[in-house]
């Protein structure tokens, strides 16, 4: 009999059941998808990893005879090494009006490298002898149409040579082709070229000698020993420090991306599912008070307190259970398009979505869980039930003015005003409680629709206000002071300002970091620095400053002293203060006068890049002139840089806040459409009465209404208040470790996530309103025996 009651209330609570379901399905649907994607993505890389036998070291220098190949084998803890040329060039692409950076990347003659082998898509390795074949990265190759038969221009120290196309790889050493001094791939401008390793020799005048290594470790080896080691034997060829695997820059930046998704996995649902619980909690809860009655007389009837307490928690089962399984549903759908969208960032040969059985599983408890934990508050209220105090109506609330109501006297003219007043001010707790699931539902939106305010206030500040730079040159190698002036005579240039870059190793206490510590004018133009305020910075005589992201992870404030480094050159290392922090939202750098690095690096006058500012009318000409100079290895440019941030960070948090946004208008219907349905059975006695007495539907409406937009006008500001805390907790949990998320929300994004939940409020109102003009009057008031 209580199966058959448990249908029967499933059957005419259909609506409220399939909200709850509903905001229980968005909680498990990001679980799954989230957990799933970063499942497969993770297994993906170990898979692909282990295949190609991706390098555990890393280590890049000017030049060391072949021979040091033999002793850095003979290291302990090392199993294989391999030596390579790797050099950085420009490409002239026919296509493309601005250079474009290619990295050439020396390969064993007619076989596989030992350690980062090769996936080859299509064509051929190049033959030995071959001086003009190249294997160039799938992605590059993608962006620029290129296939096996095409060719291209490079400038290979500084003789422009067209090299031949033979086919097209992939590798685990560029999952995602990130340039040095980059923080996000650029595929357009950015290719990665194989290219048989006497032919890259003779290039580059090379041969007999090598200016990369990497290693592969033997199990158990300790890799901080082994690049101290390293570190030694290169320190005299300029070694610019060993790095392991965690360092290398695509190994970073998919871990960046790996770790936001787990923590969307455990983050979110978490949020979804106490949102889902306090439904319950209320509906439930409520469902006990209006049916008191009807518990008396199971009770009454023999049945146990046991019985029927479990009769409630089936209830909540059933709902829960349905959700869980849509949400599940609907989760692998999301998470195979997730996997399908990060495949465009992560270069995999291919990208195999798994769901592991546990995942869903842990979703269903996790579900029911939450949901026992909601209904256990009702659950108790049964067992205390005695029935012939179930059976009585319960007893009549004593009236009084409150404080609420006297207050208000003077401006509640209509009877509708003050009796929402009055079963607001009887019932606070209860008010307050439907508030709250409001403020959740608007603070979840509000989480999924600020990050477009903070990335369009982040691209602002760090590429027009403090990057007012167009272009960045980087030299083949350090040069006299002068080629800034030269470079000032270029096409377009309308002015320039060099800087020294020295890749160093900044450590305090416990904690380390490999930056690259640029030297700048004490009064730069095109790159200022900024404090906090914001206030600008000038660069000290002596000691850094620090990017506020890098200051964190060094875990030191201004007036801290730490040891750096510099892994050029002769290395030494210094003691120096932390003069500042500077307030920047992208990249971990440090900065220094660059006379007092000059001085530090015992040279003269030096720069090893430069920022050009130009004028648009004339790019055409200086690209061209920067293709055919020798002196240049790299050209960075802003407009593509802001252009790939949006088309990888952007979609991604496109599809991110759409989500959220979608996710919380399902909460603030549910919530609302609950405590609508909730009061509509609490108070139809009361409407019926007050239909009988002359009051017409529309007033009636009113009185009910009146009180369920009271709380949806109380909890749209709470909940503002809250989202502003969540979307502070979640820039501090997400994103990577290279990119700062300012917590920016303007205005107008407020008014859109109170207008959202308005109007979510609003059509659960509308068909809370079709009830009530359905309303059986006779029905109502007709006494229960």
């Amino acid at each position: 009999m209580l199966e058959r009651k448990l249908v029967r209330d499933l059957s005419r609570m259909k609506g409220q059941a399939l909200s709850i379901g509903l905001v229980v399905a968005c909680g498990v649907a990001v679980f799954v998808a989230s957990l799933s994607t970063y499942g497969s993505l993770s297994e993906n890389r170990r898979a692909y990893d282990a295949r190609t036998r991706f390098s555990d070291v890393f280590a890049s220098l000017e030049r060391a005879p072949e021979p040091l190949a033999r002793r850095i084998a003979a290291l302990p803890g090392v199993a294989t090494v391999e030596t390579r040329i790797v050099q950085d060039v420009i490409l002239d692409m026919e296509e493309l009006p601005e250079p474009a950076v290619g990295r050439f990347v020396s390969i064993p003659a007619g076989h596989q490298p030992l350690l980062n082998r090769l996936h080859v898509r299509s064509g051929r390795l190049p033959e030995p002898g071959r001086n003009d074949e190249v294997l160039v990265n799938e992605s590059f190759a993608s962006w620029h149409g290129l296939t096996p038969g095409d060719s291209l221009v490079a400038l290979l120290n500084g003789r422009r040579q067209r090299l031949r196309i033979v086919g097209v790889a992939l590798s685990p050493e560029y999952i995602a082709a990130i340039r040095p001094g980059a923080f996000i791939p650029d595929d357009a401008h950015f290719g990665v070229l194989w290219m048989d390793r006497d032919a890259l020799a003779a290039a580059f005048d090379m041969k007999g000698g090598f200016n990369d290594v990497v290693l592969a470790l033997s199990e158990g080896a300790s890799e901080p020993e082994v690049l101290r080691r390293l570190d030694a034997l290169l320190a005299p060829h300029g070694g610019r420090g060993a790095h392991g695997r965690t360092e290398q820059a695509s190994y970073r930046y998919v871990d960046d991306e790996l770790e936001e998704l787990r923590v969307e996995a455990t983050v979110l649902p978490v949020i979804f599912l106490a949102v889902a619980a306090f439904l319950l909690h209320i509906v439930v809860g409520r469902l006990v008070h209006t049916e008191r009655t009807r518990i008396g007389t199971l009770k009454a009837l023999g049945y146990g307190s046991g019985q029927v307490a479990l009769h409630y928690l089936e209830w909540m089962g059933i709902i829960t259970l349905a959700g869980a399984l849509l949400g599940i549903a609907v989760g692998v759908v999301l998470g195979r398009a997730w996997a399908e969208m990060y495949s465009l960032f992560f270069h995999f040969p291919e990208t195999l979505y798994t769901l592991h059985p546990w995942i869903p599983l842990a979703a269903v408890g996790g579900s029911l869980l939450a949901s026992a934990l909601g209904t256990l508050g009702a659950a108790r209220r049964v067992v205390r039930l005695a029935p012939a105090e179930a059976m009585m109506p319960p007893a009549p609330p004593v009236f009084r003015p409150s404080a609420l109501e006297r207050l208000l006297v003077g401006t509640l003219s209509s009877p509708q005003a003050r009796m929402v007043v009055r079963s607001v001010a009887r019932r606070p707790l209860r008010a307050a409680l439907s508030a709250l699931g409001v403020a959740a539902a608007t603070a979840i939106i509000l989480v999924g629709a600020f990050w477009g305010d903070a990335m369009g206030y982040l691209l602002d500040v760090q590429f027009s206000q403090a990057q007012r730079e167009d272009l960045t040159v980087a030299f083949t190698r350090p040069v006299p002071e002068r080629a800034a002036r030269e470079l000032r005579h270029l096409p377009g240039v309308l002015d320039v300002e060099g800087l020294r870059a020295v890749t160093v190793l900044l450590r305090a206490g416990n904690r380390s970091r490999r930056v690259e510590l640029l030297g700048l004018p004490v009064h730069s133009r095109l790159h200022p620095l900024w404090g906090t305020g914001p206030r600008p910075l000038e660069l000290p005589a002596e000691g850094l400053l620090l990017s506020e992201r890098l200051a964190t992870g060094l875990g030191v404030r201004v007036g801290d002293r730490l040891r750096m480094q510099v892994l050029e050159g002769a290395w030494r290392e210094e003691s120096v203060e932390v003069a500042g922090v500077v307030d920047e939202y992208v990249g971990l750098s440090a900065y220094m006068d660059v006379r007092t690095l000059n001085r530090l690096m015992a040279e003269g006058p030096t720069l090893s890049a430069a920022w050009l500012k130009v004028d648009p009318r004339q790019e055409a000409a200086l690209y061209a002139r920067l293709k055919a100079t020798p002196a240049v290895g790299a050209v960075t440019l802003k407009h593509a840089i802001l252009r790939v941030f949006d088309e990888t960070f952007g979609q991604v948090l496109l599809v991110f806040s759409g989500f959220l946004t979608a996710f919380g208008a399902v909460i603030a219907f549910g919530v609302v459409y609950n405590g609508a349905r909730i009061l509509l059975a609490e108070k139809e006695r009361e409407l019926a009465s007050l239909r009988v007495l002359g009051f017409t539907r529309r007033e009636i409406s009113g009185r009910l209404l009146g009180e369920l937009g009271l709380q949806v006008v109380v909890g749209i500001p709470v909940g503002l208040v809250l989202g502003y805390g969540l979307a502070a907790f979640s820039i501090t949990v997400m994103g990577p470790e290279t990119l700062r998320i300012p917590l920016v929300i303007t205005p107008r994004t407020y008014a859109f996530v109170a207008a959202a939940v308005a109007i979510s409020g609003a059509l659960s109102a509308l068909l809370v309103r079709r009830k009530l003009d359905r309303l059986d009057l006779v029905a109502v008031l007709k006494m229960r025996e």
